[in-house]
């Protein structure tokens, strides 16, 4: 046990997967936050664990949220950590890290995430994210992973060559589930750059199913099919009225069907990119 978190309900749960997003890390598009509300919209959940957000977070970057009624103080939200369960719709048992990033003492937070993962004899688990790639948006989303083990990695895709960044709790977590022979893999899914600012529902979708074929949890995906055809749709009209615009996704489009490993390897175009950003923002 550990004074970072209080245990609420001993579940006994049968082969469990943890799945982890934890609002304040990359998020292109807010797929990974969209695919966990997705998947948590209509799930029956317990809260079996939550963690002292006192000691983990800064409330001056995560203020409280004050509900004020004709100028009475209702209520005080406080940001929260928690650790759910619940069943998928094949009934296969899942756990749910969700809430904020912590900003303080990570290696002590990893080390409970990963003694809760031994406590309920979770098998494996699960980061979600999302981050820019330069990829066309007329082209089905696509998942890379991070992983500790290279084939496991290559057997989803990976983003090639050497890249140091910084690093998100997720990692931090992946770290210490692995030293104690929990696997843990992040799976990312990219989000055309020139899109990463707006929200993104095919990279929600693309995390959604993708649980589905490498986790084999079968969750519901609601309206993210029918979000993601029409926001494919508006990018199309947006671009459609610009030759530079059209070019570029033409270019990507060749790169990526002739060679999609190579997706991180492309030219990204900074100049027409950074137009047509502005561009949508202009449209809104």
């Amino acid at each position: 046990m550990s004074d970072l978190y209080e245990l609420h309900d001993d579940l006994e749960l049968v082969d469990p997967v943890l799945l982890v997003h934890l609002d304040g890390w990359i998020d292109a598009g807010l797929a990974a936050a969209n695919a966990m509300g997705t998947i948590l919209e209509d799930l029956e959940t317990v809260t079996v664990a939550t963690f002292d957000t006192d000691r983990l977070l800064d409330h001056r970057s995560r203020r409280p949220t004050m509900t004020i009624s004709d100028g009475v103080v209702e209520s005080l939200t406080w940001p929260s950590i928690e650790l759910r369960a619940g069943f998928d719709l094949e009934g296969n048992a899942a756990m749910f890290l969700v809430g904020a990033e912590p900003d303080h003492v990570w290696r002590a937070f990893a080390d409970s995430v990963a003694a809760l993962c031994l406590h309920f004899g979770v098998v494996e688990a699960f980061s979600l994210g999302a981050y820019p790639a330069p990829v066309p948006h007329t082209r089905a989303g696509r998942l890379v992973a991070t992983a500790v083990r290279p084939e496991l990695a290559r057997s989803i895709g990976v983003a090639p060559g050497r890249i140091d960044v910084p690093g998100g709790i997720d990692t931090a977590i992946q770290q210490a589930c692995v030293a104690q022979g929990v696997g843990m893999t992040g799976l990312w899914s990219q989000v055309p750059h020139y899109a990463a600012g707006m929200p993104w529902p095919e990279g929600a979708l693309t995390l959604v199913n993708g649980l589905r074929t490498i986790a084999g949890l079968h969750f519901p995906t609601g309206s993210l099919a029918e979000d993601a055809r029409a926001t494919r749709e508006r990018l199309d009209e947006l671009v459609s009225g610009n030759d530079e615009h059209l070019g570029m996704v033409r270019q990507l489009e060749m790169l990526v069907d002739a060679d999609p490993s190579t997706g991180d390897a492309l030219p990204t175009g900074d100049d027409i990119v950074a137009e047509l950003e502005q561009f949508l923002r202009e449209q809104e």
